[in-house]
């Protein structure tokens, strides 16, 4: 007999605490073999293809495309067993006979990883899988067990219905989850596609009337009667502290009471209603208002669009409200830490970069490998931060230190169908023009087709904004959470300029530098800035640091 593996939804790292399901990649009732992609979903971070560490048949699909999903929250339940190990592509070892993640006889069918046995465990087995892991993903080659919890109120079967066969002692069910066990609660509040049995235990099918839609049922407390501890990740306590909320207060929608950060943004937006009905006013209903850490005006987890003005109270016909979700979302927070954050100033100067494009089209002979003007720029600035290691830095909050680092990881902005993205490229002060050329045409290209993973995205040090592509001179950008400067470049134009004592046409280039004010003065700014500059007018004087 088939043993049912439940995948959930796992870490994907740097205190993310969801993803939004943007493309299911196979069907309810198809074979999926063992680390076989099964669902793309997005992040604050980037586009991910999630793989699966159990082969056999997909018995259900948890949460529509566009559904927001907690981490730890099933995506997907695969009978493992009911096709031949061959066609699940299973090794040995992870077969039925072999128990693909059922513990021995284990009475509370706990399971490793993110996975969990619902069916009949096989004797004498051991959790076999994949082994790969995302963040904290995967299965591991030891049994593992998880902690019982006695399920609180209406966590047990409904009245009248009867257990479905292959269902254990504490609750365990069948393919899917009996009616009010935690598992069941999910699956009817994300709209769990499922079918019934191959080969297996059926599942128990239910209306959403039958649990609670939060998906909490059955949190309720470990065995040895203390209270269930949510954990909470940086991000929803640092929301949570900057808008003066008391976490203790708040009753947590994930898994086993884990508070979420659409929790937090609920109490905050319930918390307003209130004061704003108490100061005599109509309740402010989704205004979408950005918070220190979030966005308040979510209706909820899983909500997809803010509830405007009711007609006739200042209603505009016709407006369009997008949601500030995902990579929208992130950018907007990511936008608003740091003006709230770091005090930057802005210093700019205008360059002669004749010199500069003359150069490069030199370098750019038939036959040898193209090397971009941001490439030629990217290393200017890697020069410069050689010369002015304190821009290359960070300022630590808690410990009340700039940081300053030995490397230099230089983000670029790009922009895409999906929004403004600033992949990074790793360790550029190492790389010579023509490698940082090919490197960033490598990672403009895997931007815009949306398969930049979440290390291409991340730690960077210092970024370049190109903004002179969108037919602009100057700007002030915003510094990039947690780097301390963005150099920014206009434009390159025919403008008239005193060349050699004399008034010529010359192809000139706005330079602007926005750096934390904490790590430097003036001083070292507009000498990077002075820097950068002179080897756009004179490329020559990058040979003093090859």
């Amino acid at each position: 007999m088939a043993v049912v593996r439940e995948f959930t939804l796992p870490d994907l790292g740097e205190g993310l605490t969801e993803a939004t399901i943007v493309h299911w990649m196979v069907e309810v009732g198809e074979v999926v073999a063992i680390d076989q992609p099964v669902v793309e979903v997005e992040t604050a971070k980037a586009m991910v293809e999630v793989p699966c560490p159990y082969g056999g048949v997909v018995t259900a699909r948890f949460g529509e495309e566009g559904a927001e999903v907690p981490v730890g929250a099933p995506l997907v339940t695969v009978a493992v067993g009911a096709v031949p190990a061959d066609l699940a592509g299973a090794g040995p070892g992870t077969g039925p006979d072999s128990g693909a993640g059922a513990e021995g006889g284990a009475p509370d069918g706990g399971a490793a990883a993110t996975g969990r046995v619902s069916g009949p465990p096989a004797d004498g087995a051991a959790d076999a899988g994949s082994g790969n892991v995302l963040v904290g993903y995967g299965t591991s080659a030891a049994a593992a067990r998880r902690r019982r919890i006695r399920p609180g109120p209406g966590a047990g079967p409904m009245a009248g219905v009867p257990r479905p066969p292959g269902q254990v002692a504490d609750g365990s069910a069948g393919a899917g989850e009996a009616e009010g066990t935690p598992g069941h609660a999910r699956a009817v509040a994300s709209g769990a596609t499922s079918i019934g049995a191959v080969g297996i235990a059926g599942a128990a099918g239910t209306s959403g009337a039958d649990a609670g839609a939060d998906g909490s049922a059955g949190a309720g407390t470990v065995e040895d009667g203390s209270r269930t501890v949510a954990v909470i990740s940086p991000l929803v306590r640092r929301m949570a502290r900057e808008n003066g909320l008391d976490l203790r207060e708040l009753t947590g929608s994930g898994r086993d009471g884990l508070i979420l950060r659409t929790d937090v943004e609920c109490a905050i937006r319930e918390r307003r209603e209130r004061e704003t009905a108490a100061a005599g006013a109509a309740p402010a209903v989704g205004t979408g208002e950005l918070t220190g850490a979030g966005v308040t005006g979510v209706a909820g987890a899983g909500a997809v669009t803010a509830v405007g003005p009711a007609a006739g109270a200042g209603a505009t016909a016709g407006e369009e409200r997008i949601p500030l979700k995902g990579m929208l979302g992130a950018a907007a927070e990511k936008f608003s830490r740091s003006r709230r954050e770091i005090p930057e100033a802005t210093c700019w100067v205008e360059a002669d970069a004749t010199e500069l494009l003359a150069a490069r089209k030199a370098m750019n002979v038939p036959g040898a490998p193209k090397v971009s003007l941001l490439a030629l720029l990217a290393r200017i600035c890697t020069a410069a931060l050689a010369r002015f290691p304190a821009l290359n830095s960070t300022v630590d909050t808690k410990a009340q230190e700039i940081v300053r680092l030995p490397a230099v990881h230089l983000g670029f902005a790009a922009q895409t169908d999906r929004g403004l993205v600033v992949p990074v490229v790793r360790d550029a002060h190492a790389r010579t023009v023509e490698g940082l050329s090919a490197e960033i045409a490598r990672l403009t290209e895997t931007a815009r087709a949306g398969g930049l993973s979440l290390a291409e995205l991340t730690h960077g040090t210092f970024t370049l904004n190109n903004y002179g592509v969108f037919g602009v001179d100057g700007s002030t950008p915003i510094i990039n959470h947690p780097e301390a400067a963005m150099l920014g470049i206009g434009r390159i134009a025919d403008k008239p300029w005193v060349y050699e004592g004399e008034l010529a046409v010359r192809q000139v280039v706005q330079l602007s530098l926005t750096f934390d004010h904490r790590v430097c003065d003036g001083g070292t700014a507009g000498g990077f800035l002075r820097f950068v500059a002179d080897c756009v007018e004179q490329p020559a004087l990058l040979l003093r640091t090859l």
